[in-house]
């Protein structure tokens, strides 16, 4: 089959050429041939030599997204295949299958598409005009694959939903893909059970990327008094729960998620340890500290500050901020899980700005971990896209 052609410019296709996926607007010297958008397309350097097979959409600033580097790869439904069968042999060697992410978008090789087991329902989330085309395609091969080892899958949602899709061209969607079903899932993870609402909730429902730090904060929690500060619907709260904590306070400004936190605390059989209120953490850590509160376990899991570049500067101000309050709380020689899941908080500046936040609350910081998204979250390098989320778990001491 003929493709158009797009050409790179002389030095353009950076990304592309150290192992990333996209291929930006301002990089495309021209195109040769017709297409529509959404339609795979040929990408040559400037000097004509082929660089692979892309889906094109010039209604976005990342014009390609490459599919394919090799010239007798064909991109059809065995190619899929191929692609969605790779990811969940990954992922059944490293992570708890249970529920997971099964495709990272261009982790995985598949740009623009996201995949989340929740027991037996999938959540699908479309965010680019090529991969929408084959989104239906790409379910129905999860779904063999998945059933090649035992695993039925009794519904799938879409949480196209994101605001993401508007500069594709697109629009925001969300619904049942097929058969309707109760979209309240009972998962379980780390041993803790919750109701995920995957019409409703956040982003796909849950946040499977803490999974592993999650588990992290046990060892921590035995026997502590803990605050979970932006606890959502209470995942680091239960997990100190169930670890064994000696009582753990859950805050978060959304009414809905504190009402889910405390069903599932129920669910869990810890409510009479654990105790979800509904406040600004901005406003609630002052309080505390005024009120002399102490906890031997802060934990931190705030939402992205910044979704661009732009917003950096007025994100370091709030990452500081919160941690100088946190750090505050925590009695001398307690522990801080703090972390921030915004890709553009890169690492280097996150942990400048906890030192920072340690030199204002007048703290000193013993480092215990450093740790990323789980496994099921792979980190593709030369797409720097996928790494996202910076995890530090410190002992927090006064200073001498």
């Amino acid at each position: 089959m003929a493709y158009a052609v797009v050409k790179l410019k002389k030095g353009g296709g950076r990304v592309l050429k150290s192992g990333g996926m996209w291929i930006y607007d301002n990089e495309i010297a021209g195109t040769e041939g017709d297409f529509e958008n959404g339609e795979l397309v040929e990408v040559h350097d400037f000097d004509g030599y082929f660089m692979g097979y892309g889906f094109i959409n010039t209604n976005s600033k990342i014009t390609v997204r490459i599919m394919a580097r090799h010239k007798e790869n064909v991109v059809d439904e065995a190619f899929f295949l191929r692609r969605v069968r790779a990811a969940i042999e990954y992922r059944r060697k490293i992570i708890d299958m249970s529920s997971c992410r099964l495709i990272f978008g261009e982790a995985d090789f598949l740009p623009g598409i996201v995949v989340d087991k929740f027991a037996d329902v999938l959540v699908v989330q479309s965010l680019a005009l090529g991969i929408e085309r084959m989104k239906l395609t790409i379910v129905e091969c999860v779904k063999k694959v998945l059933a090649e080892y035992g695993m039925t899958i009794r519904g799938v949602y879409e949480r196209s939903d994101a605001k993401v899709r508007l500069n594709e061209g697109m629009e925001r969607v969300k619904g049942f893909i097929g058969e309707s079903f109760d979209t309240k899932v009972l998962i379980e993870e780390n041993g803790v059970k919750y109701y995920v609402d995957v019409e409703d909730g956040q982003k796909t429902g849950f946040f499977l990327d803490q999974k592993l730090n999650r588990k992290a904060i046990w060892k921590l929690a035995k026997g502590a008094k803990v605050l979970d500060c932006f606890t959502h619907t209470g995942s680091f709260a239960l997990n100190a729960a169930m670890a064994g904590a000696k009582s753990v306070l859950g805050v978060d400004a959304s009414e809905l998620a504190v009402n889910q936190a405390r069903e599932n605390a129920v669910l869990n059989s810890v409510e009479d340890r654990v105790t979800f209120c509904c406040a600004d953490v901005f406003e609630l850590l002052p309080e505390l500290e005024a009120k002399g509160e102490k906890f031997d376990l802060v934990i931190l899991d705030p939402p992205a500050f910044t979704k661009s570049r732009n917003s950096v500067k007025n994100a370091v101000k709030g990452y500081r901020e919160i941690n100088i309050r946190g750090m505050k709380l925590v009695r001398d020689g307690g522990y801080l899980a703090t972390c921030s899941c915004s890709h553009f908080m890169e690492p280097d500046l996150f942990a400048k700005t906890i030192h920072e936040a340690a030199r204002g609350a007048r703290k000193r910081l013993r480092q215990i971990e450093y740790r990323t998204q789980s496994p099921d979250h792979p980190i593709l390098w030369a797409a720097d896209e996928s790494l996202y989320l910076k995890f530090y778990i410190f002992q927090v001491c006064d200073e001498l």
